[in-house]
């Protein structure tokens, strides 16, 4: 669900259903995710869709791929940010970026086709908005 789940009284809750986007007053052109490891990275996108293709990762690019499993760790250690199609605050990459304290936002639907490689972003894993800069 993309709504925010909010205490009404001792032992219920209500779910707002309003989407994210709808609460977000920022720039349309912004790419809105589940945020789920905190920080801010500054820097080049890598559109990566296999793992072949993330053997030309260069340090400081923020890795955007459909999703991740074990295979990808080694590449956190060079990405200064993670965007993901796919996941929760519980998938793997979420989960990993927190381990090394990079900033991430998962489930941002079709994000290997609207960023493209050398694009520069600014990535905000605590409230999962990705900016494209001008």
């Amino acid at each position: 669900s993309t709504g925010i789940i909010s205490v009404v009284s001792q032992g219920t809750a209500e779910l707002d259903t309003t989407p994210v986007t709808d609460l977000y007053s920022g720039d349309i052109s912004d790419e809105i995710g589940t945020p789920v490891s905190t920080g801010v990275a500054h820097g080049p996108v890598r559109v990566v869709r296999t793992l072949e293709e993330a053997n030309n990762m260069r340090p400081g690019e923020i890795l955007i791929c459909p999703i991740t499993d074990v295979g990808w760790t080694p590449y956190f250690s060079i990405a200064s940010g993670l965007v993901t199609e796919i996941g929760g605050m519980l998938s793997h990459g979420a989960v990993v970026a927190r381990e090394y304290g990079l900033p991430c936002v998962v489930n941002v639907q079709g994000a290997c086709s609207k960023f493209k490689t050398g694009q520069m972003v600014e990535l905000d894993g605590s409230t999962g908005v990705i900016k494209i800069c001008q």
